[in-house]
């Protein structure tokens, strides 16, 4: 499906209970480790982009560029990762075939690596990038599959629904190490590294 409609949904809902404040605002390169993801994203050249928030919602709105990206507030964003999703569902314009989870506390994600994601699916319902060491985001779903992410609960929720489907999902090769997330003081220090 070369000529895929694609929507990007960058997750910043979190609360960062691990790190005591909002990781998203955390200082990275000359803004802000969400400004990093969001850039990332709009370099993709997605139909339509998206960004989950939730936990520091106003502060997030108030110091990220958030310029072409439609936020989407996630009330329950304690409930995990699968509330998010669930909330930008409603969002997706009804021209999407394909959306694209990007976290956004995970700098490493590069817009190569979308590109090889979504030239490796074919038309693949579930596809995920098999790096080095592991799966890992970015993922894409197939339309097909929205109404069983609208239905994930919990936090490793789309973890669990890729097992589930484990007969569905095509993994994308993708070099190198599966790019790190942060969660903890030690994960913000080596990602600055």
């Amino acid at each position: 499906m070369a000529d895929a409609r694609v929507c990007g949904l960058v997750l910043a809902a979190g609360g960062s209970r691990r790190l005591g404040q909002p990781k998203h605002l955390l200082p990275f390169g000359e803004r802000t480790l969400l400004d990093h993801s969001l850039a990332t994203a709009r370099a993709c050249g997605f139909e339509q982009l998206l960004c989950a928030v939730g936990g520091a919602a106003q502060d997030v709105v108030a110091q990220v560029d958030l310029r072409d990206v439609e936020v989407v507030h996630n009330a329950a964003f304690g409930a995990g990762c699968s509330s998010s999703i669930a909330a930008a569902l409603g969002a997706v314009r009804p021209s999407i075939d394909v959306l694209v989870l990007l976290l956004g506390d995970q700098p490493g994600v590069t817009t190569a690596m979308v590109d090889a994601l979504l030239a490796g699916r074919g038309d693949a319902a579930y596809a995920v990038c098999r790096y080095d060491d592991g799966r890992g985001h970015p993922f894409a779903f197939s339309r097909s599959t929205f109404a069983a992410l609208a239905d994930l609960h919990g936090d490793k929720a789309v973890w669990k629904l890729l097992k589930r489907h484990a007969d569905r999902v095509v993994e994308v090769p993708v070099a190198g190490p599966v790019p790190r997330d942060v969660d903890t003081w030690e994960d913000y220090e080596a990602v600055r590294r």
